[in-house]
């Protein structure tokens, strides 16, 4: 087995990750426009939203208030709430697209692929049998079917009838 060693990147590896005071999910929480920032629905701990930048049409998140990184910094009473509204977009995305499956993840660290670092975030992405097809991977281009301000109207009515 060949190895390369770049004793230099331990210096990048080792130094602090965590956002400074700009965190966008922060801004996000602490903001009085629902529709203008894509919220859905908020719980006491917790809110529901669209991502702005979905992998497919229907991609929500689900975000915590409080700025932690991951669930082991969670107290009990977000923990507590956390299901409920992860529910909640479950249904809503089950009732407004019909998809064929939903995955469900949290990228916690940026190794781990979390585009935002240091606000835990938790993923709802409806998938399609065959939903994946060569633009992403010859053409770096994810194709989404639906615009933002639809999808948040037709998610808001699905919430509405849950």
């Amino acid at each position: 087995m060949n190895r390369i060693y770049a004793p230099w990147r331990v210096a990048y590896l080792m130094q602090d990750h965590k956002p400074g005071p700009d965190c966008l999910f922060c801004a996000i929480g602490a903001a009085v426009d629902d529709r203008d920032n894509l919220v859905l629905e908020r719980a006491g701990h917790w809110y529901l939203i669209i991502n702005r930048f979905p992998y497919t049409t229907g991609h929500l998140m689900v975000v915590c208030n409080r700025h932690v990184e991951s669930f082991s910094d969670l107290n009990d009473d977000e923990r507590a709430e956390f299901p409920r509204l992860l529910a909640r977009g479950e249904r809503a995305v089950q009732e407004a697209y019909r998809p064929d499956g939903i995955n469900v993840g949290a990228n916690l660290g940026r190794s781990a692929g979390a585009g935002i670092v240091g606000h835990l975030h938790i993923h709802v992405v409806p998938r399609w049998h065959g939903d994946t097809n060569f633009m992403s991977a010859v053409a770096d281009t994810r194709v989404v079917s639906e615009d933002l301000a639809e999808t948040y109207e037709r998610i808001r009515a699905a919430l509405e009838r849950i």
